[in-house]
């Protein structure tokens, strides 16, 4: 199929399809007559993974350090993506790792800033920060 074909079926845009390829996420794909990029549905398959794995939190980078293991999670149904039980410094388990710890600190960071703000809304008298249930409205 060709690149919107595939694209629409992958819930996505020919950009994104040309970004993947360009970034290694996706193998280069066979080419029609005329030089257009032809598809087949496992590239479709495979698309919906990384999409899926980037809409978990995981980046186009910790997609790319991995993708030789894309194929594992594509399949039907999707194999464990450690070889063998093994969560070493090849499978995903490092990478998930990381994004949940990068989560973790900016959950801290957030609480920390809520905090700040309800300290800031208690110092000037109101009862929320501005845009927030419970503001006074100067006039009401």
């Amino acid at each position: 199929m060709r690149i919107g074909d595939a694209a629409a079926a992958a819930g996505t845009t020919p950009r994104a399809l040309r970004f993947y390829e360009q970034r290694g996420l996706l193998p280069p794909p066979d080419r029609s007559a005329s030089g257009q990029r032809e598809y087949g549905s496992q590239t479709v398959v495979r698309v919906r993974v990384i999409r899926a794995l980037l809409a978990l939190g995981l980046t186009v980078d910790d997609l790319v350090s991995r993708s030789h293991r894309l194929d594992l999670l594509a399949e039907d149904p999707p194999r464990s993506c450690a070889s063998d039980g093994d969560f070493g410094p090849d499978t995903f388990a490092p990478v998930v790792e990381r994004r949940l710890a990068a989560l973790d600190a900016e959950i801290a960071r957030l609480t920390r800033l809520t905090r700040l703000r309800e300290a800031l809304a208690r110092h000037t008298g109101t009862q929320a920060g501005p845009d927030l249930p419970g503001r006074a409205v100067p006039g009401q």
